[in-house]
């Protein structure tokens, strides 16, 4: 190995060790860093629009993308967490109170069952009420034991994620500034041709705008419009069920129906047929055509991926990183299509025969 060589890896090595070592130390602040990132792109096009309103005034400009966002992104999502905490220790006072009692409505739902049904549900062991209703008290009695003692870990996670806000914001403002110059220097590492690096920079972007402003706006539209039919029909905690169906509704194809679906069948197996009925067509013709016309058109369009690989994609993201796996799943699955279509259009013509 001549000195060149030797000097070239020893480089290669420690880049590559340093890296590993900063990913390391930005794990802590991992979803800092990714939203961070995330917003900034989103929010770039407004940012652009504001350095031509203050005459090329980057820090201004930077100064008023991060208010635009605070306000119409991070001050929602404020309210709705503390109306949502509010709604949901009301709803458990009324559990605990007995003013709500699932171990009934569960019974209810039995008696209405056909006999062939309610002895297969007698075979498996799901008919026996009193046991369910126990291991419900139990599953309470647990939870609250928990909280308890789980107060200094719940006080240092709010510390942790004021941090987190912090530097989420402090990133965004700097990448919203110096974002430009920043891409370019990596665009310049990445050993690939000026074409392929374009078409990968390209689908990077459209991909996380695609995916964010499209399964968000899917969610938000799915959980107001679960939420409005439940407040119609008088079912309680209207608010935190509207939020959960919106987060449940990331998951393409079933999301919002895990909820809607057993309250429907709660209303039929009780003779509530029109609001069983009510409730079933709005999920399947209004909230389910939310899922099913507008995600194809704000996800699968932009980013040109297929419906089944959007999907598999987003449960599999959302299986390995949690709720960030949403954007993470199809971002890996549109670069890893992108990747595999430079390979093969960069095959000469008769390796490829």
């Amino acid at each position: 190995m001549n000195s060149a060589d030797f000097h070239n890896k020893s480089f290669v090595f420690l880049l590559l060790l340093v890296s590993a070592g900063l990913i390391i130390i930005l794990l802590p602040f991992y979803g800092a860093v990714f939203w961070g990132v995330i917003l900034a792109i989103l929010f770039t096009p407004l940012y652009r629009r504001l350095l031509g309103v203050t005459k090329n005034r980057k820090n201004l400009a930077a100064i008023g993308t991060l208010g635009v966002c605070i306000v119409i992104v991070i001050v929602p999502v404020i309210l709705i967490a503390s109306s949502l905490v509010h709604e949901g220790a009301m709803l458990f006072q009324k559990i605990k109170g007995g003013q709500i009692n699932p171990a009934l409505y569960a019974q209810e739902i039995l008696d209405a069952t056909p006999a062939p049904i309610h002895r297969m549900l007698e075979r498996i062991g799901l008919t026996d009420v009193k046991s369910f209703q126990e291991r419900l008290s139990q599953f309470a009695m647990e939870g609250s034991q928990l909280l308890a003692t789980k107060a200094l870990s719940i006080g240092q996670n709010t510390f942790q994620f004021i941090v987190g806000f912090a530097v989420m914001l402090y990133l965004m403002f700097f990448l919203l500034r110096d974002g430009t110059n920043l891409s370019i220097r990596v665009k310049q590492a990445i050993p690939l041709s000026a074409e392929h690096k374009r078409h990968l920079f390209n689908k990077f972007t459209t991909v996380i705008r695609a995916t964010v402003k499209g399964n968000i706006l899917v969610a938000i539209t799915q959980g107001a419009l679960g939420g409005l039919i439940f407040w119609i029909l008088g079912i309680q905690a209207a608010l935190l069920w509207a939020v959960i169906m919106a987060f449940l509704s990331l998951l393409p194809a079933v999301g919002a129906s895990l909820i809607w679906a057993p309250v429907a069948i709660y209303f039929l197996a009780t003779g509530a047929l029109w609001h069983g009925i009510t409730l079933i067509a709005f999920g399947v013709f209004v909230i389910g055509l939310v899922d099913n016309v507008l995600r194809p058109i704000l996800v699968g369009k932009d980013t040109k991926l297929p419906d089944y690989v959007v999907l598999i994609s987003t449960l599999g993201g959302m299986a390995v990183f949690g709720l960030n796996g949403f954007v993470i799943g199809p971002l890996i699955a549109a670069l890893f299509i992108t990747m595999w279509d430079i390979f093969a259009t960069s095959r000469p013509t008769s390796d490829r025969n």
